[in-house]
């Protein structure tokens, strides 16, 4: 895995960089006297300068002008840089650039953009990436940029942006791999092979009788995929300890369906298309996990469960009306199969739930492409819906306020009693409801109820606010955010959540 690492830049007319791309929101003012006096004199006769990406040549070198647009309007935000960027760097890569260096000019005394910088980069590396199997079939060389300078960056700085760029690299190919070649094994065998030689410790559950014993829920989801055994499921864990004192435990459970078929309740009208990248939570998990291995942050002890599983359509496959008895002895009847994810990660959440009671403060989270409810009520955003003890630490609220600086946003939902009372059972036959068995868009509340039925299922329902040990437990749903455009098929992956927490918990 070869992204395109960052350096510091010293200074602007560096041999060691190609290129030179400017961002900013006005070009007529640069320290650089030279500079601006050759972009003066092609302002006079290109009128798209300031208006859209521009090449100039300057003293034989490339200089790439890519403007951000309005800075200063209360709906502006750091993406300004980020979108830029993308585009700045695919006027590089178009003509012959393999080492540019990112300069952003006028340093905003706006809080808004106080990690522009870093942003930039981002999102350039953001525009660059390749899928895997591309790269497998053309050769790493379809990735000609190697480096990033970054003018004016510290060496912490340099760290920290490596170790996400890394992270958000990993998420990337986990998610936007197509299910044959990440089929559950294949995903197993690139998590083991990514954190070879790290601090991060990597289990494996691959024994069918273990998982159908141990995770009856995510069990039931692969009972089709059984017949096939490349399809088979794999339960990932991994565990990230630092050296000296923990003061804070985060634990992930990760939604890995690495194709979802909608089972029995078969997606249909062309809506299977795209549904290998279901598994974009398990893949921003493990991504978060990459940055965390590399940055090796003090004080933070990290342990992520990724639930990766194939829902398949056959003979055996799971189907409404079923009940299915949970690892917490939770009855539950199958509502609609296409609602899938939340049965694959409840087992997972309840065997994280009684692990965290030892944990040192720990905050809890799921991290999936769960609903299109999330993708119609948040658009581009990630649905964060958080339970009593996270509300009272304002979790959410402190990672989307991150986000909003790194790029990565988010909205903040709330868990209410009519999510609790949708998913009630209806006969004493069951205790909880996995769904109902219309499309999430079209439900009222659509990606708050799935919360609820994760609390139920995991026990967390046992450990709100009014409980002995309050556990907080955030479920960040990233069905809007996980791809570009919202394009499921052909969208870059975007690795979404990952920045958020790398730049909460490890900065």
């Amino acid at each position: 895995m070869a992204y395109p690492h960052a350096v510091a830049a010293p200074q602007l007319d560096h041999a060691k960089h190609d290129a030179l791309i400017i961002i900013a929101d006005n070009f007529s003012k640069l320290d650089d006297p030279n500079l601006s006096q050759a972009i003066k004199a092609q302002m006079a006769v290109d009128a798209r300068i300031g208006k859209q990406v521009t090449l100039l040549v300057v003293d034989s070198k490339r200089v790439i002008l890519a403007p951000t647009g309005p800075l200063n309007r209360d709906y502006d935000d750091v993406r300004r840089y980020f979108d830029a960027a993308k585009l700045a760097i695919n006027e590089a890569k178009a003509s012959g650039s393999t080492k540019p260096a990112i300069y952003l000019p006028q340093a905003s005394q706006d809080s808004r953009y106080q990690y522009a910088l870093e942003v930039a980069y981002l999102g350039a590396c953001q525009a660059l990436w390749q899928p895997l199997e591309a790269r497998e079939f053309h050769g790493e060389s379809i990735e000609p940029i190697t480096q990033i300078a970054l003018f004016g960056a510290n060496e912490q700085t340099i760290k920290a942006v490596n170790a996400i760029a890394a992270g958000q690299y990993a998420a990337r190919d986990l998610c936007g791999t197509e299910p044959e070649r990440m089929a559950p094994p294949r995903f197993a065998d690139y998590c083991v092979d990514l954190f070879k030689g790290s601090k991060v410790n990597v289990a494996v559950i691959a024994d069918i009788a273990t998982i159908d014993k141990e995770y009856p829920m995510m069990s039931t989801v692969a009972r089709a995929s059984y017949a096939v055994e490349r399809h088979h499921p794999r339960v990932v864990k991994l565990e990230y300890v630092p050296e000296g004192e923990v003061t804070r435990t985060l634990m992930f459970v990760g939604k890995g369906l690495v194709y979802d078929t909608g089972g029995a309740d078969l997606k249909v009208g062309g809506h299977m298309a795209g549904m290998s990248r279901d598994k974009g939570g398990a893949a921003s998990v493990a991504g978060f996990m990459k940055s965390v291995a590399d940055f090796q942050p003090q004080g933070v002890k990290v342990i992520a469960y990724l639930a990766v599983v194939r829902n398949s359509i056959g003979s055996d496959c799971f189907v409404p009306d079923e009940i299915i008895t949970s690892r917490e002895g939770v009855r539950v009847r199958i509502g609609n199969t296409d609602a899938e994810g939340r049965l694959a990660m409840g087992d997972l959440l309840s065997e994280m739930k009684d692990l965290a009671k030892g944990e040192v403060n720990p905050e809890i989270f799921t991290v999936a492409t769960l609903t299109g409810h999330a993708a119609r009520a948040m658009g581009p955003y990630s649905a964060y819906v958080e339970n009593g003890p996270a509300r009272a630490a304002n979790i959410s609220r402190k990672l989307a306020d991150s986000g909003d600086l790194w790029a990565d946003g988010a909205e903040v939902s709330r868990s209410r009693r009519e999510d609790y009372d949708f998913i009630k059972p209806r006969t004493l036959a069951d205790d909880v409801l996995s769904s109902n068995n219309a499309a999430s868009a079209v439900t009222a509340r659509g990606h708050q109820f799935p919360m609820a039925f994760l609390a139920i299922v995991g026990g967390l329902d046992k450990h709100g606010s009014e409980s002995v040990q309050p556990l907080p437990y955030v479920h960040m749903d990233i069905a809007g955010s996980g791809v570009e455009g919202g394009d499921w098929q052909h969208g870059k992956p975007t690795a979404a959540g990952l920045s958020s927490l790398f730049a909460r918990y490890c900065l």
